[in-house]
């Protein structure tokens, strides 16, 4: 009997206070149609689905023949199914975690270190920093999905010191003259004009943050209840993100990052130093596997400032600049390749029509994980005992060198995601 190297998963749903109720959770939606048995409670948060080999949440494996491991134990004994150069550069373990989102309440303020700091954090502080990895990530749209991402450009932040005074005050006056004499000068006193008055923001006393903010909220509150839009100074999100975390400094973040509204298919790059924060909507995720977050706001979870503004990239960008563009498969019309510069993972997107009866799964020299977003299909493989069937939810796990096929078994269109590891 050939010793199975593709097969389905059971993947872990995560339940975290900032995601998604219910059947309004794509989390939830993709485990009720992959699970008829799955019970989904209305007045739980479905927040994250993970597909991988993370500690605090291996998947299982959905193989009578090898149904009593998990992912990461079943790899542990297989490690030739990663790939020889995965399996070399990798120490014998998956590289990546492949998640699905779910985002409701905005979720924080945060940066990731790159391996040097990271090595350095989890040495000072492993109860914080619980590992020595980095943690790049990047996130594509299931559906409208809003994000901050990078500093904007200074001549933006300057307009928003001009209209919110209450931000101004926070910054200081100095810091602010700074900021404004910088616009138009070289990048490196930019830099370091907008890290000096981010560092003033975050470093500001709490008391003050809440009297400032308070102003700024009653102000727009009473503005609205006039009828007028504030939206020159993102009035609306700023009382949503208060109502979420009342007083919180990362309020005021949306004056400096920029506001990304992606469409479904559209992708933000995540590497390492990027300050940035999830607020609303539905995403597919792949990460490095890491837990090394170093939060500054909009969060209940540890909170590092002085490491943030120490390490954050302060070069600001355009909001376009911030989108990440797949490539399109020159073999495959079908394929779109979202391969970021980091070696741990690489995110394919597959659009498949109706039309098409059965769709050949693009052989790749490593492991890799697929999940069916839309569509149903049966899975078929050399080394599997029969056909997989697959729909909505459905996750399989793909060894190094396999061949796979789909057959439709509906004359509807796929969409598939899959994770892997290009190197």
């Amino acid at each position: 009997m050939a010793r199975p190297r593709v097969f389905p998963l059971s993947c872990v749903v995560q339940q975290y206070a900032w995601g998604k109720v219910g059947s309004k959770s794509e989390v939830a939606c993709l485990l009720a149609s992959s699970d008829p048995l799955a019970q989904i409670s209305e007045d739980k948060p479905y927040a994250e689905l993970w597909m991988g080999t993370h500690p605090r949440g291996d998947a299982k494996i959905l193989d009578n023949r090898i149904s009593q491991k998990t992912l990461g134990q079943w790899i542990a004994e297989n490690q030739d199914c990663l790939g020889p150069k995965v399996k070399e550069n990798f120490n014998g373990k998956l590289p990546f975690l492949f998640k699905v989102l779910s985002v409701d309440t905005a979720l924080s303020i945060q940066a990731h270190p790159n391996k040097e700091l990271a090595e350095k954090l989890h040495h000072q502080a492993p109860e914080h920093y619980p590992d020595d990895n980095h943690k790049p990530e990047m996130a594509i749209a299931l559906t409208s999905f809003q994000g901050l991402c990078g500093f904007r450009p200074v001549e933006e932040i300057v307009t928003f010191l001009k209209k919110v005074p209450e931000f101004q005050s926070l910054i200081g006056e100095d810091a602010t003259a700074q900021l404004k004499q910088s616009v138009g000068g070289d990048s490196e006193a930019m830099a370091s004009a907008l890290r000096n008055c981010f560092s003033h923001l975050m470093k500001s006393e709490k008391k003050v943050v809440v009297e400032q903010l308070n102003l700024l909220v009653k102000r727009i509150s009473q503005q609205v209840f006039d009828g007028n839009s504030m939206e020159d100074i993102y009035g609306k999100l700023l009382l949503q993100l208060h109502q979420q975390y009342p007083g919180d400094i990362g309020c005021f973040a949306i004056y400096f990052l920029n506001l990304l509204t992606l469409k479904p298919g559209e992708a933000m790059f995540l590497e390492a130093n990027v300050p940035h924060a999830y607020l609303k909507g539905d995403c597919v995720e792949c990460m490095a596997c890491s837990d090394n977050t170093v939060r500054a706001g909009l969060t209940p979870k540890f909170i590092d400032v002085p490491t943030l503004c120490e390490m954050l990239n302060y070069t600001p960008s355009p909001s376009n600049k911030m989108l990440f563009t797949p490539t399109q498969s020159p073999n495959d019309p079908y394929l779109s390749i979202y391969n970021p510069p980091v070696p741990d993972f690489t995110i394919m997107k597959m659009e498949v029509p109706g039309s098409v009866t059965e769709y050949k799964v693009l052989t790749l020299d490593s492991a890799s994980i697929l999940l069916m977003v839309q569509g149903t299909v049966t899975a078929i493989t050399p080394t599997a005992q029969a056909e997989i069937p697959l729909q909505r939810g459905g996750v399989l796990f793909i060894g190094a060198n396999e061949r796979v096929s789909l057959k439709l078994t509906l004359p509807k269109d796929l969409l598939i995601f899959r994770a892997c590891c290009l190197l």
